[in-house]
């Protein structure tokens, strides 16, 4: 790469930065920028431009949007009684993708991790407590169930119990009656016994369901 233009090294260099890039693909993706139309390329620089400048927080669920309120919370169809507890933006889109889900969302943006120093404070835990807890203005719609939706980990599980905890206590607290449930894991269509690991056999047993 020590023969390339500088802009073009600089460029490379960046795109080996993003997840899953290495040098070569790196490289194929510099080059092909340097081959696009003047006008496409400078249209591609204004969106990355404007992807940071215009993207924010939904203020209710922390989902991605360009407005106060994102499109799941803005759907007067979507069913507020449930709300999926998710790690991050992509976990939403894949339960979107699937088209498997009618309710509402909450994007922690993160997980629990003290190895990496990660507490409770640094993601948006407290913004789910806070749309659970009476506030005493207009009547909220009364939320029924909690889905703790977060990665089947170490850091997941800790992050999912921690949640469940704080959730028991405003339910006590505030006399409420909703559910607090977990995505159920086991073992996937098409899995091999043989292969799976005594977590996923764990799971699998913990969640099995009557088959009658």
């Amino acid at each position: 790469m020590s023969s390339l233009p500088n802009s073009l090294k600089q460029v490379a260099l960046f795109f080996e930065r993003l997840p899953g890039i290495g040098a070569k693909s790196a490289s194929r993706m510099a080059f092909y920028l340097l081959r696009m139309p003047e006008p496409d390329l400078q249209e591609f620089a204004n969106q990355i431009i404007q992807l940071k400048q215009r993207t924010r927080r939904c203020k209710i669920c922390m989902n991605l949007t360009e407005n106060e309120v994102c499109s799941i919370c803005d759907d007067p169809v979507r069913d507020r009684a449930k709300i999926t507890v998710v790690e991050d933006v992509l976990d939403l889109v894949s339960f979107e993708t699937g088209d498997i889900y009618d309710g509402v969302y909450h994007v922690l943006h993160g997980r629990i991790d003290p190895l990496n120093h990660i507490g409770p404070d640094d993601i948006f835990i407290e913004t789910l407590l806070v749309r659970m807890r009476p506030n005493g203005k207009a009547k909220k719609v009364e939320v029924q169930e909690i889905i703790l939706a977060t990665n089947p980990d170490m850091e997941g599980e800790a992050t999912a119990m921690y949640i469940r905890n704080k959730l028991h206590e405003i339910k006590s607290e505030h006399s409420l009656t909703f559910a607090v449930s977990r995505l159920g894991y086991g073992m996937p269509i098409g899995g091999n016994l043989e292969y799976a690991d005594y977590m996923t056999l764990r799971k699998a047993i913990e969640n099995r369901s009557k088959f009658e």
